[in-house]
């Protein structure tokens, strides 16, 4: 009895351990397959990035319209003055009279100063007596070779001392002239370079003449824009010296060749005497090549460029807010407008700001449109309540 009851304990362990494996298999089983449907019940709610809501971008729209509109060259130079001279000494002098200053208009010949000139003064009174005896004995002997009492060779001799002594007067006078020394043009005068008492040599610079009636800016126009520069063209020249004063010149003259070295030509702009213009001045020089008084005007600040291409936004006329990327490409251009060759019209809405992030189609939002809310509280499809 003892023996049978032993045989039976092994069997019954072994019964046991099996259907403990059999349980932990069956609950295994349990748990995958609960995994794999939570996996497929989130794929089926559509929480995915290709079905998330578009959001509308918020730009700012401006409508077009028309208006003038200017082609314009844009460079800069100093002025420079055409008629400029340096007043010289023509003789060693002391100078005894100053009679102008830095600043004074003077005419042409006018006398700037005067040098000592007493020596050639009385070379002057001296050659005139010569000249008047020689000429007194000239008419003498004329009047004795026309009665056949002297010799010819007389009569010419008397002619050539009058001759010399013409030429002797002149000189005289010519270098009494060195002693007022007068002004070669007319302008002011911008520099004073001799003082009351100097003596002056010869060739030694004594004052400095501008004529502010010539003044001109020249500029150097690259070469591809020479097409577009005739003489008489109107030019405007600003000044940042005088507060950004703009004063009004034209083309002048227009270099016949182009520098190999730059590719540029040489154009010179001249204006009229204008209050505040000064020789050494910085501008900058506006040349207006063409006008178009009735142009449509696309502010610059809608513009989107891309690989040297020029695009604008517009939006388009149906109620669904969304904007079309067109391609324009310019006839006219200024600091703020281009005018196009044409793909817009007046009363167009253009996209002048908040552009950057648009794409052709995109949705977009306009100042004073609702601002879209998404739904809060509401459980995700699919989801659970805690």
């Amino acid at each position: 009895m003892s023996h049978n009851t032993t045989r039976r304990e092994p069997r019954s362990r072994w019964l046991w351990a099996l259907g403990l494996v059999a349980s932990l298999a069956a609950y295994g089983g349990t748990v995958g397959c609960t995994v794999g449907n939570t996996d497929a019940k989130t794929f089926d709610t559509g929480a995915t990035d290709d079905n998330r809501k578009e959001e509308a971008v918020p730009v700012e729209v401006a409508a077009l319209g028309h208006g003038e509109i200017e082609a314009v060259l844009r460079l800069s130079s100093n002025l420079e003055a055409e008629r400029e001279v340096q007043v010289f000494a023509e003789a060693p002098r002391r100078v005894t009279r100053l009679l102008v200053e830095e600043g004074d208009a003077v005419r042409k010949g006018q006398q700037l100063i005067q040098l000592q000139d007493e020596e050639q003064r009385s070379a002057v009174a001296k050659a005139e007596i010569e000249l008047k005896e020689s000429q007194q004995d000239w008419e003498r002997t004329k009047e004795l070779h026309e009665q056949k009492l002297v010799t010819e060779e007389t009569f010419a001799e008397a002619g050539y001392t009058v001759e010399r002594n013409e030429l002797a007067l002149a000189d005289a006078r010519r270098e009494l002239s060195y002693t007022q020394v007068r002004a070669p043009i007319a302008g002011v005068v911008t520099e004073r370079l001799v003082n009351l008492g100097d003596h002056v040599t010869e060739n030694q610079a004594l004052f400095r003449i501008v004529d502010f009636d010539s003044i001109v800016a020249r500029i150097y126009v690259p070469e591809k824009d020479m097409i577009r520069l005739e003489t008489g063209q109107p030019a405007r020249l600003r000044a940042d010296a005088l507060g950004g004063r703009t004063f009004n010149g034209s083309i002048d003259r227009i270099s016949p060749v182009v520098d190999p070295a730059t590719g540029t030509v040489k154009v010179t702009v001249a204006t009229p005497r204008q209050e505040g213009l000064r020789p050494g001045m910085y501008v900058e020089v506006e040349l207006v090549t063409a006008v178009h008084e009735e142009a449509l005007l696309v502010p610059k600040r809608a513009l989107v460029y891309d690989n040297d291409q020029m695009f604008v936004f517009r939006l388009r006329k149906d109620e669904n807010r969304r904007v079309e990327r067109l391609r324009l490409k310019p006839l006219l251009e200024n600091a703020d407008f281009i005018e196009p060759a044409g793909g817009v019209e007046a009363g167009d809405q253009l996209v002048v700001a908040g552009q950057s992030g648009l794409k052709d189609n995109g949705l977009v939002r306009l100042p004073g449109d609702p601002e879209e809310t998404e739904d809060e509280g509401e459980p995700e499809p699919g989801g659970r309540a805690d």
